[in-house]
């Protein structure tokens, strides 16, 4: 490998004035709950003891505050209601009102952007459609931060034109979460797999999934369960309820969302669903894979943070509005910093990784829901990177090699991005590495939640640029050009 990479005075960074900044008048409408059954209760009894007419008065004045904050308010409200009806008192034929004002006491407002919006990840948009020559629309997922730092996914869409000139379009007002789809299909032989990775294989776990089909509901996994655990004798269900707990947490870990069809890219946000996400969704990495029939799917690994520990997942779609999200299995989904190749090689999905927090290693898979072995690719080798490295996206294929950015992390813990490319036909191979980096931190780009960092997620080329979005400090979003040519030339 010829890590020796030139003079990088050679490479012209354009930085752009286009800023993605946290916003705080972007609200959402979450559900509140309580910690005890007694305190709904509670709340719910006194809405009930008040007159219709203070009803009427109170929802009016609620719903003058809040309707145009959100869309379909009435609906979310009253479906809000339903989910809580079972703790009314029985015998109460209640006045639609009242139920729109109960269903007000248990939703709050939460500003997903307010603290920060940054690590995007950037890809061509599904639709190209009504563009003028040499344009391109773009779709960016990005990490938004809000209050107690709980990290979301969010979305917004641009045009990059001709002469390389970039646009985001701008943010609806409104945003909402999705739909949860409740009965997701399961593949058995899939699930059975991750069964036996999570230890709870066994004749009890046999006798539940032996009575699925091929493919299955969460409903229909509830409803054996719960079968199967009656015809249990009573002395063997302390362990076999772990098992049955162990069945119910992963179907709930893959699940699919759906945001409605006329809902505008930017009102899309995804929260964390599962235990393993409950602190963030975080850095996102979007590829449009390449299947063998030439069909594409988007694909992204994230990192899911639970407050203490990380684990990459992966969600996929099609069209940006109906996703699934499911676990990644295997002794090689570890740490952070999971990214897909966009079509397979040889056959065979690949992935880089970070197992150990330092290196970057290289993964093959039949599978693109597990991962067993990984094989060390890079390490840190120049004084900026001394602390750790990692990949900053999903590779970008050239006609030179597989292009990859990447982070490094040096003195005083500043995050600096940097590149490097891999054979095409055996990416195992690192055939050019920058020894300086290609960007790091500058004036305003080193304030923020935290200093001296600059961090992507993902990078396309235009024509013969390299665009590359990326965060400031872990607060704001920005975008820069770089010939392509010029950092191709440095590393040969």
């Amino acid at each position: 490998m010829d890590q020796h990479s030139g003079p990088l005075k050679n490479i012209n960074v354009r930085r752009t004035e286009v800023r993605l900044s946290p916003d705080q008048t972007r609200v959402v409408l979450r559900p509140l709950g309580f910690s005890s059954d007694e305190e709904h209760v509670k709340i719910i009894r006194r809405v009930l003891a008040l007159s219709e007419k203070d009803v009427r008065i109170v929802l009016d004045q609620t719903l003058a505050e809040f309707s145009s904050r959100h869309r379909w308010l009435t609906e979310r409200l009253l479906k809000r209601f339903h989910y809580l009806e079972h703790f009314l008192p029985p015998g109460h034929d209640l006045s639609e009102a009242r139920k729109l004002l109960i269903g007000s006491y248990f939703m709050f407002e939460y500003s997903p952007e307010s603290a920060a919006l940054f690590n995007p990840s950037i890809l061509p948009h599904p639709d190209q459609s009504k563009l003028p020559k040499g344009s391109l629309r773009f779709l960016l997922s990005l990490r938004s931060t809000g209050e107690g730092h709980i990290s979301s996914i969010s979305f917004r869409s641009g045009v990059i034109n001709a002469h390389n000139g970039i646009a985001v379009d701008p943010a609806s007002r409104f945003l909402a979460e999705p739909v949860l789809v409740e009965n997701s299909t399961y593949h058995k032989d899939l699930f059975r797999r991750k069964v036996a990775e999570m230890g709870l294989a066994g004749e009890w776990t046999d006798r539940v999934l032996g009575r699925l089909a091929d493919f299955f509901t969460i409903s229909e996994l509830k409803n054996e369960l719960k079968e199967v655990l009656r015809e249990t004798a009573p002395g063997q269900r302390i362990g076999d309820n772990n098992a049955a707990k162990g069945l119910w947490l992963l179907a709930q870990s893959n699940y699919d969302i759906r945001f409605p069809p006329d809902q505008d890219l930017s009102e899309r946000i995804i929260f964390p669903v599962t235990p393993i996400q409950s602190n963030g969704l975080e850095d996102v990495r979007l590829t449009a894979h390449r299947d063998d029939d030439g069909k594409t799917t988007y694909y992204a690994t994230y990192t899911a943070y639970d407050g203490r520990n990380v684990l990459p997942q992966l969600f996929q779609t099609e069209d940006f509005r109906h996703f699934k999200f499911a676990t990644l299995n295997g002794p090689g989904v570890q740490n952070k910093g999971m990214a897909l190749f966009p079509r397979k090689i040889d056959g065979r999905f690949a992935m880089l990784s970070r197992q150990d927090g330092e290196n970057i290693f290289l993964m093959y898979s039949d599978n693109v829901h597990f991962w067993n072995e990984a094989s060390l690719l890079l390490s840190p080798a120049y004084p900026w990177e001394f602390i750790k490295t990692g990949n900053c996206g999903c590779p970008i294929e050239t006609e030179e090699g597989w292009l990859i950015l990447s982070h490094g992390v040096g003195p005083m813990r500043k995050y600096c991005l940097g590149a490097f490319l891999l054979d095409r036909k055996d990416p195992s191979k690192v055939i050019g590495r920058l020894s300086e980096p290609l960007m790091r931190p500058e004036g305003i780009e080193r304030e923020g939640y935290v200093p001296n960092v600059l961090y992507t997620c993902g990078a396309l080329v235009h024509g013969e640029q390299l665009v590359l979005p990326y965060g400031m400090s872990d607060r704001v979003t920005g975008f820069a050009f770089v010939s392509l040519g010029e950092i191709l030339a440095v590393m040969s």
